[in-house]
């Protein structure tokens, strides 16, 4: 899998899907960063394997946005990553929800 694998995957969910940091600020959107390696194994002096690792954070002002639904049901059906809800929070200044989960996959890049 690569990291547009993923990006591909989240623009399934909503358009509004940044990397990094969200340009414009729609009402609802999601931005998704990849953090480092988690792991990797060598094998003939070379790395064989490398788990890359990162974040996915989601964005609404809507109480029980089915989008909630919808990104752990495309994360769990892509079949390559690993991933858990991190956090649920409430922003009371920007008066978002703000949904992040941690996810891990391999990277054949």
């Amino acid at each position: 899998m690569k990291l547009t694998d993923l990006r591909d995957l989240l623009l399934t969910v909503t358009e509004d899907t940044f990397h990094y940091e969200a340009h414009g600020k729609p009402d609802k959107y999601i931005v998704w960063a990849e953090d480092g390696e988690v792991s990797s194994n060598e094998a003939d002096n070379r790395k064989v394997t490398q788990i890359i690792g990162g974040t996915i954070d989601y964005f609404t002002k809507e109480e029980f946005d089915s989008n909630f639904d919808l990104i752990q049901k495309t994360l769990n059906y892509s079949g390559d990553i690993a991933w858990r809800l991190n956090s649920v929070q409430y922003e009371k200044e920007t008066k978002y929800i703000h949904y992040e989960w941690s996810w891990e996959m391999v990277y054949y890049g």
